[in-house]
């Protein structure tokens, strides 16, 4: 079921299809940046406590400015290292930012997201405050004009004894205390932030934690490079009683300084806060309602036959094996959380007998509905079917009925179950291509990894040995990658056309019945 998207996900999903277009024509879809933001936002992470602990060892509470003026007069190391914290803090801003658009876009913000998009808000603020208090251990002017704006908005809270902004009021004694504490919020906020990112991934299967290796390497390197070529300097020494004309600002850090220093403390704060507020409630004013809602898998009890493949496969863990009772075919059955269920449907194409899967989209439903496709003469006898993401074609669907392709679009191609693609095989298509979202960017996670795993590697519900897997194919193209869909089918209409006329059977059948798992395997 389609979920439509609001006007803001729309224009959202817009600007993103740009800047995904632009970055697939230079990197291809598979090594797309901005398809693996939020594990590019993990390693800059990575980066980040890798390097603090290093400058950590030659920090000086006592004497913070010129501590980081030592570490950053040492051109082998300490130069360089502090430059690589400070770009991958930079960085690591842009990468949640495109990771939180990524996810808004695409409506994934609601519903059973709601919990990993509310901590994924808190986990900014963390990483945003932790940035705030990494610029104030340096204690140069844009350290200080960050402490005492942060003091000012934090004086107008009726929850303080003594206004914060005393320590910068050129008093020495007061000024170590708050060093140690920032150094303490410094680090102590991380593991806050490990604690959130646990229950931000809480609820998905097999979280992707990292880029591939290849991309981590480059952005390491790109790191390290920009630390050589635009190395850091030291801005003057934070001084109340002598303040410099203009302070050089991390636009990333310090963006909001212009404005909150122009406005009263309590007027500041209101629009900070409700700025976060409107953030943290986005699944609320996004959510769908009513038939708008696509609907949870369910299980067909009689025919589930406790295999445990659709709960493995279940890329947000919604299914769990339960004990039969009473005792039946089998000693366990699936059970569905709906309230962890997103409705991609996965489980429909993991399901042998075809026991489970969305209202109208089980495995069952998917024959039928294709059995309807062939009856009514849709596909031409011996013309290439192109079973792709709906959400993908919409880029390129066009431009490949253009060239003799039919299309069938679902879902989400990992939804397919492999009986369909062995109906279309027999029932007269010249051959199937199936064209998945790129493996970073399915909306529904591992779509295209478990088509592949069910055609070629024998992954229940398997593609049957009896099906020509020379009229098989398996590619993917994202929607602002035309190209990629194009070459995909020319090179599979291409090997269709070096084989003989694909034979067409009257009547096929297709089993929908397995057997129990016996009990000695549930045991």
């Amino acid at each position: 079921m389609a979920i439509s998207a609001r006007p803001a996900e729309r224009l959202a999903l817009r600007a993103l299809n740009v800047a995904d277009g632009a970055a697939a024509r230079l990197y291809g879809s598979r090594w797309n940046p901005l398809h693996q933001s939020g594990a590019i936002a993990v390693a800059l992470l990575g980066v980040l406590i890798v390097t603090g602990l290093w400058l950590l060892l030659f920090y000086r509470v006592g004497a913070p400015y010129d501590s980081v003026a030592r570490i950053t007069a040492d051109p082998w190391v300490g130069r360089w290292t502090r430059g690589v914290h400070r770009f991958a803090s930079d960085w690591v801003i842009v990468a949640v930012a495109v990771h939180g658009l990524r996810m808004f876009a695409q409506a994934r913000s609601w519903g059973p997201r709601v919990i990993a998009w509310v901590s994924g808000v808190f986990l900014v603020a963390l990483l945003y405050l932790c940035g705030l208090t990494g610029y104030v251990m340096v204690w140069d002017a844009f350290g200080y004009q960050v402490a005492h704006e942060g003091a000012r908005l934090l004086d107008s809270l009726p929850i303080l004894s003594e206004p914060i902004s005393r320590a910068f009021a050129g008093d020495e004694s007061l000024l170590g205390p708050f060093f140690f504490l920032n150094l303490f919020a410094h680090i102590a906020i991380p593991l806050g932030m490990g604690l959130l990112f646990w229950l931000h991934v809480s609820r998905l299967a097999r979280p992707t934690m990292f880029p591939p290796r290849r991309v981590t390497i480059v952005i390491v390197g790109l790191l390290v490079g920009a630390a050589v070529l635009w190395p850091l300097g030291m801005q003057p020494e934070a001084n109340p009683f002598r303040l410099p004309a203009s302070v050089e600002t991390d636009i990333f850090y310090g963006f909001w300084l212009p404005l909150t220093t122009r406005l009263p403390a309590g007027v500041a704060l209101t629009l900070l806060a409700a700025s976060g507020a409107a953030l943290t409630l986005v699944p609320m004013l996004t959510r769908r309602r009513g038939t708008a809602v696509p609907p949870p898998s369910v299980v067909d009890e009689s025919v589930c036959t406790g295999c445990t493949q659709c709960a493995i496969d279940c890329p947000f863990d919604a299914i769990t094996m339960i004990p039969r009772e009473p005792a039946g075919r089998s000693l366990e059955m699936a059970r569905v959380d709906p309230d962890r269920c997103v409705s991609c449907g996965i489980c429909a194409g993991s399901c042998a007998p075809m026991a489970v899967g969305p209202a109208g989209r089980t495995g069952r439903d998917q024959l039928a509905e294709i059995r309807a496709f062939l009856a009514e003469g849709q596909v031409p006898r011996g013309a290439p079917v192109v079973v792709c993401c709906a959400r993908s074609a919409r880029g390129w669907g066009a431009q490949l009925e253009a060239r003799g392709a039919t299309l069938h679009p679902v879902d989400c191609a990992g939804s397919v179950h492999t009986s369909v693609i062995e109906f279309l095989v027999r029932g007269g298509a010249g051959g199937v291509l199936v064209l998945t979202c790129p493996p970073r960017d399915c909306w529904n996670r591992e779509g295209p990894t478990w088509v592949v795993e069910r055609m070629y590697h024998d992954r229940e519900a398997e593609l049957k040995p009896r099906v020509d897997r020379r009229r098989v194919g398996v590619a993917d193209a994202g929607a602002t990658d035309p190209a990629a869909a194009i070459a995909a089918f020319e090179q599979f209409a291409a090997r269709l056309a070096a084989l003989d006329d694909a034979p067409v059977e009257v009547v096929v059948e297709i089993e929908m019945e397995c057997e129990p798992v016996p009990a000695q395997e549930d045991a």
